[in-house]
């Protein structure tokens, strides 16, 4: 028989284990992957957004040349006109008739011969103004049919976007759910590591019009990441770099992929201060390099535009602009 004191310990003894506490590093890690999956899915929509561009402005040209050559055609179609009204008008009788009853049959022979010419001229650009047509038909066909691909895909990563920030605010939450005094500590560390002023000596000193850039981009240190911003106080990875060459007269796309395309590519030995240094399979997140192993970079809305080591992410390669 159990004793009142025995009977009082297993009442206090829980049902089920209690549940953890979430632990700050599993927090920060599912923070930051989300905070990536949301840059990865803007850097794509920057990648639509350039296709875009550049198969509206190939219509545009299509269009433009439908124009010349239907004015080409009208004009050629003018000529033949005038010339067949010139010569058969007020004529009854028929071409042989002609031949024998004309002056000179040879002359006439060589005007119908022109004629003839003419006619063969609008008969070949009609055949090659109707192949054109069909072309461009089939052209505008499949660049309507991108542009609906790319419309989707622009749905899709809104749509992906959402579901991501909705998991970010969940991470929030959750990190919000810490010890008042383990949350300040983290914040505290992190505004200290962002947004105190930072200053990287290379050995290697920016040179020429990369050392703009690098000034540029350095300036920025401190400012807020923003998802499609390229400036002047918040930006995205792509759109830091973007303005930063641009200070130095290089014309950069807002996509990281894009700019792993815009000049050679370097050896990681070969680094210069200014290199366009990328990160991740495919591509979504591009920085600057700065000497020393280290570089600048808007690296997500927690931390902002913040200086860090060259291999603190995934690396896959390097590109000199200019």
């Amino acid at each position: 028989m159990l004793g009142l004191s025995a009977i009082a310990a297993i009442s206090f003894v829980p049902a089920t284990p209690a549940q953890a506490d979430p632990d700050i590093k599993d927090v920060k890690v599912r923070v930051d992957r989300l905070y990536h999956e949301a840059e990865a899915a803007q850097e794509r929509l920057h990648d639509a957004e350039l296709d875009l561009a550049d198969l509206r402005r190939d219509l545009a040209g299509l269009k433009a040349d439908q124009q010349r050559q239907d004015e080409r055609l009208d004009a050629v179609r003018d000529q033949v006109s005038d010339a067949v009204v010139r010569q058969l008008e007020g004529e009854g009788i028929s071409t042989v008739g002609q031949i024998v009853v004309s002056e000179d049959p040879g002359s006439f022979l060589d005007t119908l011969s022109t004629m003839s010419s003419f006619n063969d001229l609008q008969a070949s650009l009609l055949s090659d103004y109707d192949t054109q047509l069909q072309a461009l038909d089939i052209r505008r066909e499949a660049t309507d049919d991108r542009a609906a691909e790319i419309s989707e895909l622009t749905d899709q990563l809104s749509a992906e976007k959402k579901t991501v920030d909705t998991k970010l605010a969940e991470a929030k939450d959750l990190l919000a759910d810490l010890e008042a005094d383990e949350r300040e500590r983290v914040l505290a560390a992190s505004r200290s590591s962002s947004r105190a002023p930072v200053t990287v000596p290379s050995s290697v000193p920016a040179s020429g019009r990369a050392a703009a850039a690098v000034a540029y981009a350095m300036a920025q240190v401190g400012d807020a990441y923003v998802y499609g911003a390229m400036g002047e106080n918040a930006f995205d990875c792509s759109g830091l770099t973007m303005r930063a060459w641009a200070q130095a007269g290089v014309s950069l796309p807002h996509s990281s992929s894009a700019q792993f395309g815009s000049g050679p590519h370097i050896a990681a030995s070969d680094l210069q201060p200014g290199d366009l240094v990328f990160y991740y399979s495919p591509i979504s997140h591009v920085g600057m390099y700065i000497g020393n192993g280290m570089i600048v970079h808007a690296a997500n809305p927690g931390t902002g535009v913040a200086v860090a080591g060259l291999y603190s992410m995934p690396y896959v390669g390097a590109v000199r602009p200019g």
